[in-house]
């Protein structure tokens, strides 16, 4: 499995035309507690870029992108009754959404651990 990061802090776990989408420790850091997080429906087609999700927290509501196109298979219900995951365990636990991929090539765009790190460091 791949693991790949966006300049908004999500981050894409690629696991053959399957990936799993979640925001950053970072991400999550910055919002605080979390407090409410909707995801995207079984069946949603989203393009790179697109508002993907929202989630709350006690100092504001952000848009959570999607990182690659592609056609959402499951968003986690385990956010609905415990938005608090995401800021437990954000990069495990606290996944926001699954979904096929429309388009591998866009994954090109997207940072690796290292880079993401290097990004992150100087903001």
């Amino acid at each position: 499995m791949s693991r790949y990061f966006t300049e908004d802090h999500e981050w894409i776990d690629v696991d053959g035309d399957t990936a799993t989408v979640g925001i950053t420790e970072y991400a999550q850091s910055q919002l605080g507690d979390i407090v409410f997080v909707e995801v995207p429906d079984e069946g949603k087609v989203v393009s790179k870029g697109d508002d993907a999700a929202v989630v709350e927290s006690v100092k504001a509501a952000s848009d959570v992108y999607a990182p690659v196109s592609g056609t959402v298979i499951e968003g986690n219900e385990a956010l609905a009754d415990n938005p608090a995951l995401v800021n437990e365990d954000p990069e495990g636990e606290g996944w926001f959404f699954r979904l096929t991929l429309a388009d591998t090539s866009e994954l090109d765009s997207l940072m690796n651990d290292s880079a993401y790190q290097d990004y992150v460091s100087k903001l």
